[in-house]
């Protein structure tokens, strides 16, 4: 096998490669995607706008269905299946923890083995059948605790059973979603060549598009499928996006000979856990990096990992550099990566090291994210909800505020803001990834004093009942607006920092931040419990009105006051992959 010792101050470069690509067709991609027959794709036949269409379309279908299920989700528990509401908040918020949290493992089966394609399409088979059990729950009135007609504590709970069938529909619904949600964006992104300049630019509006996709099917979740379940029950509210859903699987299989396609490049933890492995023997052994030190690679354009292109030598975290260091001048077994690592591998292993600290310093967003499907919808149940005469607007569809704001910063930042932030920062998407998501940081901070503020102006009010819910449409459109520069800045940022090797667990793992977001809420909801109790003192109880939990959203915005000095320390020491 040919290889190389490279310089450890040297980039790993590849113009020796240049002439033989040159030679390669434009028509061809140069990124190693292929097409459903197995050959180098071709641009004039797959990806771009004409495959990604499918992807977009089958994206809004499945967040249709999601965002039904999660705006009507607390309420089903509370009158459905009489759970009292911090129960009901706590157990939405650990289903959705562990739907994202899930997404590692769906993300990781892409990559190493199933690609990203058939892990979505079997993913969305289990998602569907979970889906066709949380509408037999809904609709068969056994499934369900006796009805109660009074509001009072006699009310009968839901047995083991009925918990175990709704739980096991919900587990197979979040099963389902961690093999969807990470790899279709990814998917998505695998359409557009990134040595293709003109491509590369569509890729960012696929981004912006995937994001107002995302906000779509929420749209038409969160008022028409919720108004449906509201008039016609939960049967209907469930099993309109069960159809859907089902719609969203049959629109992704329709494109299947218009997408290009990545290989699985095997398990990136396993490369990950040889690069630890190898640097710490070598360390024991007393081998020591210096800038003269000569590094592995193979002498070849491609890595040695499966489908993946090779990475040049970075200077931080010199210690992982260990692992590619021939220590031993006689060995002889230099595939072996478990005595000695490339170039490649460890620089994969330092880019997930250095995006870790990114990622950790946006979990308190996603905690107040986690507010709008529990705790402002518990709001709005409470408020007066009319809108004339005869129509009364259903709680969930509340957070149609927050879609209609990420389609409005959406329009005005890409169609004004950009071009004038071009000129100032001669950056070709106006703001960095880094610098959008703390914009969104910023905003989320005003969303949580804003809730805070006007729930206490609520729970002081002499009839609380009489205020309009529309008193809380300022912090769904302000927090609406920070999602939208978190989300398309996190997709952004996350996609083009991973290594080929690990798109799609790059692209779970900024989704997990939900996950932790949600698990961190229930924790905290939990701790405000015993730390306050439930007499009148009690910060969060059944009845709002009782409670303070004005108090609780304060606590909210001081933590998000705080991670956003932690997000700036982290962001200004973090250096993009290929910067320079």
């Amino acid at each position: 096998m040919n290889y190389q010792l490279l310089p450890s101050t040297d980039a790993a470069l590849d113009s020796n490669f240049a002439a033989s690509s040159s030679t390669l067709s434009t028509d061809l991609v140069a990124d190693g995607s292929v097409d459903f027959r197995g050959r180098i794709a071709d641009k004039q036949k797959t990806g771009g706008w004409k495959a990604s269409s499918f992807i977009i379309a089958n994206e809004a279908a499945e967040r249709l269905s999601a965002f039904t299920v999660s705006g009507s989700l607390v309420l089903y528990l509370t009158n459905e299946m009489k759970e009292s509401l911090p129960d009901a908040a706590t157990h939405v918020s650990d289903w959705l923890g562990s739907t994202y949290l899930l997404m590692l493992l769906g993300a990781f089966l892409a990559d190493a083995y199933l690609g990203r394609y058939l892990t979505v399409i079997l993913s969305s088979i289990v998602y569907l059948v979970g889906m066709i059990m949380l509408t037999v729950s809904a609709t068969v009135s056994t499934l369900r605790p006796t009805p109660c007609n009074t509001d009072t504590s006699n009310c009968p709970s839901a047995t083991v059973g009925q918990s175990a069938f709704l739980y096991s529909a919900l587990g197979l619904v979040a099963l389902g979603t961690s093999g969807v949600r990470p790899n279709v964006p990814t998917f998505g992104a695998d359409q557009y060549d990134e040595n293709d300049e003109k491509e590369l630019s569509y890729k960012y509006t696929f981004f912006n598009l995937f994001f107002l996709s995302i906000k779509g099917g929420a749209l038409l979740g969160l008022t028409l499928m919720v108004y449906i379940q509201q008039e016609k029950g939960y049967g209907w509210g469930f099993g309109l996006p069960t159809g859907i859903m089902l719609a969203s699987l049959v629109i992704l299989a329709a494109g299947f000979p218009r997408y290009r396609y990545k290989k699985p490049m095997g398990s990136v933890f396993t490369r990950f856990v040889q690069v630890i492995v190898v640097s710490v023997r070598n360390h024991f052994k007393g081998v020591k990096v210096g800038p003269k030190v000569k590094l592995y690679e193979v002498a070849t354009k491609e890595s040695d990992i499966f489908g993946a292109r090779r990475l040049s030598h970075t200077p931080r975290y010199r210690f992982l550099d260990k692992a590619a260091m021939i220590e031993d001048p006689e060995l002889t077994d230099i595939t072996d990566r478990w005595k000695l690592c490339t170039i490649t591998q460890v620089e994969e292993l330092k880019t997930f090291v250095g995006i870790f600290p990114v990622w950790a310093s946006n979990i308190a967003h996603s905690l107040s994210l986690a507010q709008q499907t529990t705790f402002f919808i518990a709001q709005s149940k409470i408020l007066d909800r009319k809108l004339g005469p005869n129509f009364i607007i259903p709680p969930g569809s509340m957070q149609i505020f927050a879609v209609i704001s990420a389609f409005i910063t959406v329009s005005v930042y890409e169609k004004f803001i950009v071009p004038i932030l071009k000129r100032k920062t001669n950056h070709p998407r106006g703001l960095k990834s880094l610098q959008r998501m703390g914009l969104g940081l910023f905003l989320a901070i005003f969303a949580l004093a804003s809730a805070a503020a006007i729930e206490h102006m609520r729970r002081t009010h002499s009839n609380p009942s009489s205020l309009s819910v529309f008193w809380l449409v300022p912090q769904y459109f302000v927090l609406g607006g920070a999602e939208s520069f978190m989300y398309v800045g996190q997709l952004e940022f996350f996609y083009d920092e991973a290594t080929d090797g690990m798109k799609s667990v790059c692209g779970a793992l900024f989704l997990s931040e939900v996950g932790v977001g949600s698990w961190v809420n229930s924790a905290l909801v939990k701790i405000v419990q015993w730390a306050t109790g439930t007499g009148e003192n009690g910060w969060l109880k059944d009845d709002l009105n009782e409670s303070k939990l004005d108090y609780y959203y304060a606590i909210l915005a001081g933590i998000s006051v705080a991670n956003l000095f932690l997000y700036v320390f982290v962001a200004r020491r973090y250096k993009y992959r290929h910067q320079g």
